[in-house]
């Protein structure tokens, strides 16, 4: 019966991730295979956007404004495509009125990439059309957000751009003389200072990437094995599962940077664990959310705040995520310590072994471990930057060749390793071994190597 809750569980969090991530709806026949190939089309021209091929083919060759009037193209026209406009609408097909939004809000995006040439010698002086489309692609962008964010983000907004029209009849502190219909318009949708401005240009170069990049790893296993990997070093400590999801949060946060993200991954394996060493719902619900949000903060990949940052400070990416780790590994000690207290309070315990240690085996493996990782890390950042200091250009196929080889070794290793569990059924009884359990993913770490390496060069 346990188990049957914990897979009701599931299924209704992966619903609930599926309706905040992907939309609420699921068409089927064309309608869903058009929707995934617009995704990949989406996916191929930024990657074709981000990387030398361009240059090196003297073909494609978009620059920033071109960029992100396709990239909000794609995005308008998923958000109607993927989410409905009310809670009971159709499910399983798209209404003929979404098509025709979509459309709509997908040319307006892209209308300053199809008239690029005319808009630059009309520079200032929008015709009736030019006006026409900016307000036509201001009201959908508005409904694309409500339906993909909720009410709250369009409601500030609008706020905003009432404000634009009623300087004159606000207070004194806040009054302005206004802005005309004309120049509203051209300034919110025809130049790079408003909707097309740094925020979209930010997604376009930074966040699509990374939040891509951390997809991708999610799914090729790296959020599963960080979980696994939490519980195998603390699952049977006082809390052991609570505890663990604190860690496998902040691990997982490495490569998502996404808080629903990561109280997907993580909660739904975590938090009926909890339950079962004696947590109520309440708290086993907060701690997972309390340790998920923090996964915004924790570097590498952080929310797209992190990339605003660089934009308008004008840092390098790597300076933000030297000033972000320490206040990310404060905030879960802080987090950690709460958790433990509270098991101490209750009097739980922890998930028991399979195969009994002695206290100086638990702390040769946990040194071992923490060691290991600190001596990986020492020679990844220091021995990286002897390359790239003393190889120049020679260094990019030293680190490509030494991650060849390490890969190949690091999967001949995981393959003499057992697979890791999918579920909740074989980590309800028992907490997994360690070093099984970290040797089986260990070639995961990885990319977040190429992803330091590569903002710094």
């Amino acid at each position: 019966m346990e188990v049957d809750t914990s897979k009701e569980a599931l299924r209704e969090a992966r619903k609930i991730a599926e309706q905040s991530d992907q939309g609420a709806r699921n068409p089927v026949g064309l309608t869903g295979r058009l929707i995934l190939a617009v995704t990949l089309c989406w996916s191929l021209f930024q990657l074709w956007y981000a990387s030398p091929l361009p240059f090196i083919f003297k073909a494609g060759i978009f620059n920033d404004t071109q960029a992100r009037a396709i990239h909000l193209s794609f995005a308008v026209f998923l958000a109607f495509m993927a989410f409905p406009a009310r809670r009971k609408s159709y499910r399983n097909q798209v209404p003929f009125y979404d098509w025709i939004m979509a459309l709509l809000a997908s040319f307006s995006s892209a209308y300053l990439y199809l008239f690029s040439t005319e808009l630059a010698y009309r520079s200032g002086a929008p015709t009736t059309m030019d006006l026409f489309i900016a307000a036509s692609g201001i009201i959908l962008l508005l409904e694309a957000t409500r339906r993909a964010l909720g009410p709250p983000l369009m409601v500030v907004a609008l706020v905003f751009i009432t404000y634009a029209f009623a300087g004159p009849y606000m207070p004194d502190v806040i009054a302005h003389k206004g802005a005309s219909f004309n120049k509203a318009m051209s300034h919110f949708w025809i130049t790079t200072e408003g909707v097309f401005g740094v925020a979209l240009g930010v997604s376009t170069n930074f966040v699509f990437m990374f939040v891509l990049f951390g997809a991708l790893l999610e799914r090729a296993g790296a959020g599963n094995y960080f979980i696994q990997v939490a519980f195998s070093l603390l699952g049977h400590m006082r809390g052991g599962p609570a505890k663990a999801a604190v860690v496998s949060s902040g691990l997982s946060g490495v490569v998502s940077g996404s808080s629903i993200a990561n109280v997907v991954t993580t909660g739904t394996f975590t938090i009926p664990l909890m339950k079962r060493v004696g947590f109520p719902s309440h708290k086993a619900g907060a701690i997972e959310v309390a340790a998920s949000t923090n996964g915004q903060l924790t570097p590498p990949i952080m929310g797209a705040a992190a990339f605003l940052m660089v934009e308008y400070v004008g840092i390098s990416y790597l300076e933000v995520i030297k000033a972000a780790l320490l206040p990310a590994i404060i905030s879960y000690i802080a987090l950690f310590y709460i958790v433990h207290l509270e098991a101490v309070k209750a009097g739980m315990e922890g998930l028991p072994r399979r195969h009994t240690r002695t206290k100086l085996q638990a702390l040769l493996s946990f040194t071992g471990t923490f060691a290991g990782l600190c001596i990986m890390g020492t020679a990844v950042y220091y021995g990286i930057g002897w390359t790239r200091s003393y190889m120049g250009d020679y260094a990019l196929y030293m680190i490509g060749s030494a991650l060849l080889l390490s890969y190949v070794g690091l999967v001949k290793l995981a393959s003499l390793q057992p697979d890791l569990p999918r579920d909740t059924e074989a980590t309800l009884s028992h907490t997994p071994e360690p070093g099984p359990t970290l040797k089986r993913g260990l070639y995961y770490l990885l990319p977040i190597v190429v992803l330091l390496w590569v903002p710094d060069r």
